[in-house]
């Protein structure tokens, strides 16, 4: 026996066979989960936790049961080191990229006015505590970008010019007086058509292009030089050093296929340099979630009363179930311990507000968790404002590159855990599109592709994902006697509780919260007992 100390995660298990409103479905007892109060939490307990299928909410932390619950919720997680963004993914940083450069706000034709996101908050069990869900956003309401599929020099961005140098072009020629063009198997009854006679007269003054210059060229045509002569002047040179005889198309070709075989990461988007008089200047911050943090402290205010706009303006919240109360209650109190560990990432691990400035002011909070094995996005609240950014799907793409980041310190670091993937709830799906990413199997906790798994999702809420029918749940609890429990002040195992104990049997109790919460974390975390 020993007493216990702050190393060790300190829970409180409540249960949850009654059912609670659903907030997808909207039915009224059909929600089920299984919950536990996280007095503290290591953030290796709670990564252990989420590898099992639950998640946390403030200091609720929740499993639900997945073949009883109206609409099974499994855990997604995302592979950063592999991810390319998708056409959409891509409009969204153009978007960002051109409204920081030229402050351009204008929405597009087809754009919504407000990123659809969990619009509910649900009634947690046992304890009346208010379960919030992460933010979502439909892919499925963003137009993919339209790209060429022929071969070019230029990259996406230089076609985007070539597209605005072509409206330009048009609009001039829409502007001069029309021309008659007559093919020759096109005049009719063999007369002669006067328009089809082609004169070259000297233009007058303001009207038409001088011929006594040279032809005006297009900016593809001199884009298209300027990278020959530098593909040229870069080449090998033959023994006469002279520069080795190449077919210029030849080189632009190659150059073209390579480029083509690179598209762009989602860094050299986030990353991309601005102009000097760039409109607006985006700062992304890192706090640690703890009042004793200076920066946390000095922007709780302007954060708080940001969240309340947000959910009064896109959750349809009053005044008194926004309130900085609740805010801290759900966003800002965190049982997980802040670990600083040598082999760790630089910003340590726990939970954390990473801040998006712009001019001085906050305009979006993703709330995060760093854990030695991911990054697990909690919440992002926004100024409705700002909708017109699609800053839900831009908040995830940089913390899929923060991920990247924290990678290469932490090489065990290499998820992004997206919460819970809801096949039956079409505004959860969007999940999916963050490829490659696998989802939880119920059942044996292995992680499975998710393309292997939306065909069973068709035609079954609720699937095992595992296809090997003799697999079993390896983490499943063994010997229920060495579950730790805190009693008194004293850690002890459940063996020797038992002895202790007065009063009926809690054994039914014990046994369920060790087989969810398996072995391990049985045997590291304390589970109160009064």
């Amino acid at each position: 026996m020993a007493a216990a100390d702050r190393s060790s995660s300190i829970v409180e298990y409540f249960g949850g066979e009654a059912g609670y409103r659903c907030g997808y479905c909207k039915n009224v007892t059909g929600n089920l989960s299984h919950g536990m109060w996280a007095h503290s939490m290591t953030v290796q307990d709670y990564q252990d936790l989420i590898d099992r299928g639950w998640r946390r909410s403030g200091k609720y932390v929740y499993k639900p049961i997945m073949n009883q619950t109206c609409c099974p919720q499994y855990t997604i997680r995302c592979r950063p080191l592999h991810f390319q963004p998708s056409k959409s993914h891509k409009k969204v940083l153009k978007k960002m990229l051109k409204f920081l450069a030229k402050g351009d706000s204008s929405k597009v034709a087809g754009d919504v006015t407000k990123e659809p996101m969990d619009s509910h908050r649900e009634d947690a069990v046992a304890c009346s505590f208010v379960l919030k869900h992460e933010s979502d956003i439909s892919q499925s309401e963003l137009k993919p970008l339209s790209v060429e599929e022929t071969e070019r020099v230029e990259t996406e961005d230089n076609n985007e010019e070539e597209e605005m140098e072509k409206g330009v072009t048009m609009k001039k020629v829409e502007s001069e007086p029309p021309q008659t063009c007559v093919d020759k198997d096109s005049a009719g009854s063999g007369e002669r058509s006067d328009s089809a006679k082609l004169v070259h007269t000297t233009p007058k003054p303001g009207k038409g292009a001088d011929l006594s210059k040279p032809p005006c060229r297009k900016a593809k045509d001199i884009r298209k030089e300027r990278k020959l002569q530098k593909l040229l002047q870069n080449q090998p040179h033959t023994l006469e050093g002279s520069p080795s005889q190449v077919e210029p198309q030849i080189l632009l070709s190659q150059n073209s296929k390579s480029k083509a075989n690179q598209p762009k990461s989602i860094e050299d988007f986030i990353f991309a340099s601005l102009p000097d008089d760039a409109a607006h200047q985006l700062e992304v911050r890192l706090v640690p979630v703890s009042f004793e943090d200076p920066q946390f402290n000095s922007s709780f205010s302007q954060s708080a009363t940001l969240f309340a706009k947000y959910q009064m303006a896109i959750h349809k919240d009053t005044p008194s179930e926004c309130g900085e109360y609740e805010f801290t209650r759900f966003l800002c109190d965190s049982p997980l311990e802040a670990e600083n560990p040598p082999s760790g990432p630089d910003c340590g691990y726990g939970s954390f507000h990473q801040q998006y400035w712009l001019e001085g002011k906050i305009i979006a909070v993703g709330v995060i968790d760093v854990l030695p094995n991911c990054v697990s996005s909690v919440y992002l609240y926004y100024d409705p404002d700002y909708t017109f950014l699609s800053l839900g799907v831009y908040s995830a793409l940089r913390e899929i590159a923060f991920t990247r980041q924290l990678h290469e310190k932490a090489s065990e670091l290499c998820y992004y855990y997206m919460g819970f993937y809801i096949h039956s709830c079409p505004k959860m799906k969007y999940k999916g599109q963050y490829r490659p990413s696998d989802l939880l199997c119920p059942e044996t906790y292995v992680w499975v592709p998710i393309e292997q798994c939306l065909p069973t999702l068709e035609h079954s809420k609720y699937c095992r994902f595992n296809q090997d029918l003799k697999a079993v749940d390896e983490g499943c609890i063994k010997e229920l006697g060495r579950v730790r429990v805190l009693h008194k002040r004293t850690i002890m195992p459940y063996s020797m509780y038992k002895k202790r104990r007065k009063g009926p049997s809690d054994e039914a109790s014990v046994q369920q919260y060790a087989s969810l919460v398996g072995q391990t974390c049985s045997e590291r975390m304390l589970l109160f007992r009064s």
